[in-house]
This record gives C-alpha cells, structure tokens and sequence, in this order.
C-alpha cells in the first residue's frame, strides 16, 4: 500500500467517524469521556492541532464545526446535562488514569 492510499484511507475512515458521531448525538461526549477517554472536543483539537502541523491556523470555533457538523453552541443547547452516575463514572476514570 502507498503512504497516500494509506492517507486515503485513513481520512475516509475519519469522515465516516464524524458522521457517525454527527448521527448519534445520544452519545453524549461524557460517555466517550468515561469509555474511550476522548470526546468530539478532543477530536476537534486534534483537527487543529493536525492543521497547525501543516501551517494552516483554524480556530476552536471552526475545528468543533468541522467535528459537529454545526457550531458547538447549537449541538451543546441540545445536550441534556450530565446526571449525577455520569459524572460519578467519569471521576472514577479519571481518578484510574
């Protein structure tokens, strides 16, 4: 396999990904916390992070709309609030890492 059908591949892989997560908002980005230990945002940090690397400036804004599909305020007003058992199991998590 080629370094760029490898590159290919990897993007395809990461769009579906987005998609995925852009159709199962009941996935809520504390339940990715406590169970992958990353969440959308941390996914939209790693888009900028990967664009700085390759000289290009994006903004948190535009990087979580890259990831969310719609600015993170509207996805956000969606979202109910965390319960208590979430955030319970997160603290947990992250008492473990």
């Amino acid at each position: 396999m080629t370094p760029e059908t490898q590159r290919d591949i990897e993007a395809a892989a990461f769009r579906r990904l987005l998609a995925h997560l852009r159709e199962h908002e009941e996935a809520q980005n504390i339940d990715l916390m406590i169970l992958g230990g990353f969440c959308r945002n941390c996914i939209s940090r790693w888009v900028r992070e990967a664009a700085a690397d390759h000289g290009e400036e994006l903004a948190d804004a535009e990087a979580r709309e890259w990831v969310y599909g719609e600015p993170y305020k509207e996805w956000k007003a969606r979202q109910p609030p965390a319960s208590p058992e979430q955030l319970a199991a997160y603290a947990a998590r992250t008492k473990q890492a």
